[in-house]
Order: structure tokens, then sequence, then C-alpha cells
């Protein structure tokens, strides 16, 4: 298990979790080598997008 912590200011901790709300499987499928890679890649930016949404910055 790897533990990362980020300092950002509140205005990009926003637009990350905005980009993390927005962006979909198929835009991961477009940057990975494989649909593994794929997956992979989106599992780690929920968990990312739900640090940031503990953390109040949630968007609708």
């Amino acid at each position: 298990m790897t533990i990362i912590e980020v300092e950002l200011p509140d205005d990009l901790a926003m637009a990350l979790a905005q980009f993390l709300k927005r962006v979909g499987y198929s835009d991961y499928l477009s940057l990975a080598i494989d649909r593994q890679e794929a997956y992979e890649m989106v599992d780690a930016g929920e968990k990312v997008r739900k640090a940031l949404a503990e953390k109040g910055f949630a968007p609708r």
C-alpha cells in the first residue's frame, strides 16, 4: 500500500475534483496501453476523488 499526501491550494483541489468528476472510462482508455490499465487508472482516480470529497472538495 502506498500513501500519498499532497498539499494543494483550494482552487487547485477543486479543479482536480472537477476533472475527476468529468473524466470517464473512455478518457482513461484513450491514454492506457490496454483495458486493464484503463480500469486501474479509473480505480486510482476514484480513490483520489473520494479523498478530495472527504476534505470538502466534491463538485456537483
